[in-house]
């Protein structure tokens, strides 16, 4: 489930509580489209400690009900490594947020992790962008046969700049994906040899 891989890669960064793992997914991780509830965070926290990935100490707090504080196992650790080492799928629609969850939580663990992710994802977004940007229901779609009061002319308009809307979206999307490869791969370039560095 993507939510167990979201929580083991925010407890990658430290230890956090259930209300504080949501604080964080409505703060500084917002923008990467996955959202979830409270409850289902709760949920997840117990399937994970069943399963052996994470632990918790309870963090006595004055004034109010004490905390479970949770912090990763080497079984999550683990879990964690084999999940951001398998292939990444692209979406069929690149706003799905499996790729955002798994260039975030996978691709900080590693830059060659971050880098095929990006790689493999730039690779098919490019394929599915028609470079001339027409949609091809454009001349093959007959507006005929519409509601009173419609005017065909007019839907098809609106219907084009709902087209175009997407198109750049998308086409803004492949250029911040050219943007990062570069960067990351610059950036990884760069790093220093690290030989005390455990990937598994």
């Amino acid at each position: 489930m993507q939510l167990d891989f979201v929580i083991l890669g925010i407890l990658a960064l430290r230890r956090f509580s259930g209300y504080d793992l949501r604080k964080w997914m409505d703060g500084p991780l917002r923008f990467i489209g996955y959202g979830v509830q409270l409850p289902q965070i709760y949920r997840r926290l117990g399937k994970l400690v069943e399963r052996g990935w994470i632990e918790f100490d309870v963090d006595a707090r004055q004034g109010g009900p004490d905390a479970k504080v949770y912090r990763m196992t080497e079984a999550g650790r683990a879990a964690l490594w084999e999940w951001a080492r398998s292939e990444h799928v692209p979406a069929e629609r690149f706003t799905d947020p499996e790729f955002a969850v798994r260039y975030v939580f996978g691709g900080q663990l590693d830059p060659e992790i971050a880098i095929h992710i990006v790689r493999t994802e730039l690779e098919y977004r490019e394929k599915q962008l028609d470079p001339t940007g027409n949609p091809p229901w454009i001349t093959s779609s007959p507006y005929d046969g519409t509601m009173a009061g419609l005017d065909p002319a007019w839907a098809r308009e609106v219907h084009v700049s709902g087209h175009e809307y997407g198109y750049t979206s998308h086409a803004m999307f492949i250029t911040w994906l050219k943007l990062t490869l570069h960067r990351l791969e610059r950036a990884a370039a760069a790093r220093p040899a690290s030989p005390g560095h455990q990937q598994s």
